[in-house]
C-alpha cells in the first residue's frame, strides 16, 4: 500500500486510522489502496483511495464515504475532534502498478514499465494482455532490424513477452487519446466535511 504522499503509513496515528478504515473498506468489497493524512491549517485532510476488479463508481464512493465517516466518528478521539475533510477516491491513471491486482485491473491498457534486474532494467512499452501467478504478458511493438532508426519505418506486429514478477518494475498506464475507449479519467473523487457536506480543505484552514 503506497505511502509516498502525505503522512507516511509508518506514522502511528495514520497506522491507527488504517486499522479502523481498512476493515470497513474491505467489508464493503473494496481494497484500500492508499491512506494519506495531510494537515491543512486547522483541519486535516483524510484521503482514502479504494479500488476493486469491477471498478469504482460515484455511488460506490458515496457508500464507502458514509461507512468510513461513521467509523471515524466512532473513534473521533484519534483526530482530537478537530475538523477534518474526508476524501474517498478511486486511483487515477497515474497510479503506479505495483501489485498483481493493479496489473489485472489494467488488462488491455498500454503501459510503460522497467523490466529486468534493478540497476540494469530496460524500459518497455506494451499492452497488458494477461496476468497470472508467474507474471505479466505484454504485447510489445517494435521496428524491424532492417528499418530500426529510419524515419517512417514500419513497426512489427506486437510480439507477446512474458515478464516474471521478479523482473517487473512499477508500471505506468499510458494515456491514449486517439484510441477508442481511451483512458482519460484521473480517478473518481468526493470530499466530505465533518458536517456531512461536500467540501474541500481551506487553504488557510479557516472555517466556512
Amino acid at each position: 500500500m503506497s505511502a509516498s504522499r502525505g503522512t507516511p503509513r509508518t506514522d502511528p496515528a495514520t497506522s491507527r486510522l488504517a486499522g479502523w478504515i481498512e476493515p470497513v473498506v474491505g467489508s464493503a468489497g473494496y481494497d484500500l489502496e492508499d491512506l494519506v493524512v495531510t494537515p491543512a491549517g486547522r483541519r486535516s485532510v483524510v484521503r482514502v483511495v479504494i479500488d476493486r476488479d469491477e471498478g469504482v463508481t460515484l455511488d460506490d464512493i458515496a457508500e464507502v464515504s458514509r461507512a468510513v465517516s461513521a467509523a471515524l466518528d466512532e473513534n473521533d478521539g484519534e483526530l482530537g475532534r478537530a475538523p477534518y475533510v474526508l476524501e474517498v477516491t478511486s486511483p487515477g491513471v497515474d497510479r503506479p502498478l505495483t501489485e498483481a491486482r493493479h496489473w489485472r485491473r489494467n488488462v488491455g491498457r498500454l503501459v510503460a514499465v522497467p523490466v529486468g534486474a534493478p540497476g540494469g532494467a530496460e524500459p518497455v512499452t506494451g499492452r497488458v494482455t494477461a496476468v497470472d501467478d508467474a507474471g505479466v504478458t505484454l504485447a510489445v511493438e517494435g521496428r524491424s532490424v532492417e528499418s530500426k532508426g529510419k524515419p517512417g519505418a514500419k513497426k512489427r506486429p506486437p510480439a507477446p513477452r512474458h515478464v516474471p514478477w521478479a523482473e517487473l518494475g512499477a508500471g505506468r498506464v499510458q494515456v491514449e487519446f486517439g484510441r477508442a475507449g481511451a483512458d482519460t479519467d484521473t480517478g473518481t473523487d468526493t470530499g466530505t466535511d465533518t458536517d456531512g457536506d461536500a467540501a474541500e480543505a481551506d487553504d488557510d484552514g479557516g472555517e466556512q
